[in-house]
């Protein structure tokens, strides 16, 4: 994912509120959201080059999304992949402060990344930039390629939206991929400066990005309820390489 807006208990009757983009090269091979064949309680879109996910929940209530930290001067080609991190944790049975301070000692050995994890009780977040694990309080927040709530434009944007939408009296799920299809783009004097040359900092700053080869491939919302009852639903975007699809799926937590 390239930018992940999410209310965490702040609505009367879900948990988590989360709005998510991921944004990739149009030609990576990627399987739509779905029940895993090999991991049938894993619930996630799948890296068919890498084999991992960015975001992705499971039928016993834990939650896992990864962004990348943009750092384009500090890239290793050999560096592991850091798509398989929320499926690691989907996969285990640790705490999700548990498993980030696992995935601590060993954060060096990735490119940059930022991690939430969680199930219906908590929510961690973990950067290996920052280097620091923190249980999150409840709140609105925006994750993007940088730290938590940096205020990047399309953050300080989104997150307001977000907060909109979930105080409104009659919140309703498509409104939030209304929010997530913004796909205008910031003023120069407000793009950060992450390495990349003005044009690309210009097309990155949309919520929903749209270039020649490189874009916003698709959005997920996911709510979660006190009681376990999880909505995830994917919009899939046309390109080339893929067909456009929305796909919804409803359970309980077991």
């Amino acid at each position: 994912m390239c930018l992940i807006l999410f209310s965490w208990k702040q609505h009367p009757e879900y948990q988590l509120v989360l709005a998510a983009n991921r944004d990739e090269f149009y030609d990576r091979p990627t399987a739509p959201a779905g029940f895993w064949e090999d991991h049938t309680d894993v619930l996630a879109g799948r890296d068919l080059k890498a084999g991992g996910t960015w975001i992705g929940v499971t039928r016993t209530g834990r939650f896992a999304a990864l962004t990348n930290y943009r750092d384009p001067s500090n890239i290793r080609e050999n560096a592991p992949s850091r798509g398989q991190l929320p499926v690691d944790f989907l996969l285990s049975e640790s705490s999700p402060e548990e498993y980030l301070k696992a995935v601590a000692q060993n954060g060096v050995a990735y490119n940059g990344f930022n991690l939430l994890v969680g199930d219906l009780n908590n929510l961690y977040y973990y950067s290996n930039y920052e280097g620091e694990v923190r249980e999150l309080e409840p709140g609105t927040y925006g994750l993007s390629n940088h730290l938590i709530d940096s205020p990047w434009p399309k953050v300080l944007k989104g997150r307001e939206m977000l907060h909109e939408r979930v105080s409104a009296e009659n919140f309703h799920p498509e409104t939030l991929f209304q929010l997530l299809d913004q796909k205008e783009v910031f003023p120069d004097e407000e793009l950060p400066s992450t390495g990349v040359s003005l044009d690309w900092e210009r097309a990155l700053s949309a919520l929903h990005i749209v270039t020649e080869k490189y874009g916003t491939v698709s959005s997920t919302v996911i709510l979660t309820s006190e009681s376990g009852r999880v909505l995830f639903t994917e919009r899939v975007f046309p390109t080339l390489y893929r067909q456009a699809s929305d796909k919804m799926f409803e359970f309980t937590v077991s």
